[in-house]
């Protein structure tokens, strides 16, 4: 196949593929990514516990569905998920066995679209991510493109047009029975408690085949924009669009809108804006806040991060300050490492709630009431909180800045 990507294939469509979903090894190696992203099990009730018990019958017993045809997806069971500011949006959870043969069909399937996705796409494909599209970004408005078009797709992943996507994923795959077990998995009914539907458009948020299927949807996007030079860095559906003047950018929002409009796609009328990224509070892209030449963690990524340091720091807790700590130090480093490319006095705030957490719980412990501040500061400095290991998310940024050699 890797041959075959290299040289094309004849009449440049693809016809046998689908031994490549159901061989044994296929399956085998499918079963053990689902297994590394953990989660729960979808409807049948079967957990990831109780099919790695049987998981070698399971796959035989698959494998051998798929030859014959007889292998039907499950409904998928819909929950939902904080999204931000009160809301809660929606997450498709497959059952264990259709998520393995989505991995495997993904498997077979994504190099052929790999290989003629735009480099302006970021988002779920192999050798990309968030850093590097943030990466991207910054590098743009260093280079002076700094007025923005910040998009938003309005209910992207509900609004994918079914037919639309399999007839353009027929132009690179004739394997009828690759493109009828697709079709399966967009005809899902979604069950969400004692309500069972089939959705007539877009595709359920967190099946495996998914974010790739949106990235192919999305790729004429893609091609339009950067042929006629347009600067655009996408993130499936999140993404903004770096120009030199606000009359570039509000070419740029008209041209996209074309492009969406044309695809049965529509930019949310609100938060879709043209943006000047020297002024205040500039936009926001995969977490962080751009403004000028500096980038911060956006205000709702920094109140997630206080919500959980404050769930796990409260003044009634029996624990040591040591095992306190130990737990808040889990929080700070994982967030930290997505966040450690901020500007310098984005984490001071941060360090000095957290502090403060602390010191209020000491407080309590010594009879007092309130929350840790003014003398405080004298019974427990900074210092003692470094002696019981708390980790600094100041600190670590210098250590950070000083590890990194110039011009990188």
């Amino acid at each position: 196949m890797l041959e075959a990507l290299e040289r094309g294939v004849k009449g440049g469509k693809w016809h046998s593929l689908y031994d490549k979903v159901y061989q044994n090894k296929s399956l085998a190696a499918a079963w053990k990514q689902v297994e590394q992203r953990k989660g729960s099990g979808g409807v049948d009730g079967v957990s990831m516990a109780a099919f790695r018990a049987r998981a070698e019958k399971r796959l035989v017993r698959l494998g051998e569905q798929l030859r014959e045809g007889t292998y039907e997806p499950q409904a998928v069971k819909r929950v939902w998920i904080p999204k931000g500011g009160g809301k809660l949006r929606p997450l498709g959870v497959p059952v264990i066995i259709d998520r393995v043969v989505q991995m495997s069909l993904r498997n077979a399937i994504e190099p052929i679209f790999e290989k003629k996705f735009v480099e302006c796409s970021y988002g779920f494909r192999a050798g990309r991510g968030c850093k590097d599209a943030l990466r991207q970004v910054s590098r743009g408005l260093k280079r002076g493109r700094t007025w923005v078009v910040d998009v938003d797709i309005e209910q992207y992943f509900d609004s994918i047009d079914k037919k639309r996507l399999m007839t353009e994923l027929a132009t690179e795959i004739a394997d009828g029975s690759v493109l009828g077990l697709i079709e399966k998995f967009l005809q899902q009914d979604v069950i969400d408690g004692m309500k069972r539907w089939r959705p007539e458009r877009g595709t359920p948020q967190g099946a495996v085949i998914s974010p790739l299927l949106a990235n192919i949807y999305l790729h004429p996007v893609d091609v339009g924009m950067t042929a006629d030079g347009y600067e655009m860095v996408r993130y499936a559906d999140d993404m903004v669009i770096l120009c030199e003047s606000r009359e570039k950018a509000e070419m740029a929002l008209q041209r996209l809108h074309e492009l969406l409009t044309e695809r049965g796609l529509t930019l949310h009328p609100l938060k879709t804006r043209v943006v000047d990224a020297t002024i205040r509070p500039g936009f926001d892209f995969l977490g962080y806040r751009f403004f000028s030449k500096f980038r911060y963690p956006r205000p709702s990524s920094e109140k997630k991060l206080r919500s959980s340091i404050r769930e796990k720091t409260p003044r009634t807790s029996g624990a040591s300050l040591t095992e306190i700590i130990k737990q808040a130090n889990a929080t700070l480093r994982g967030w930290f490492e997505y966040f450690k490319h901020s500007s310098r006095h984005a984490f001071d705030a941060i360090d000095a709630y957290v502090r403060m957490r602390l010191r209020s719980i000491l407080r309590k412990r010594s009879k007092r009431k309130g929350r840790g501040g003014g003398h405080d500061h004298f019974l427990w400095p900074n210092a003692y909180f470094q002696q019981h290991g708390l980790f600094s998310l100041a600190e670590c940024h210098v250590l950070l800045r000083q590890s990194v050699k110039p011009g990188h």
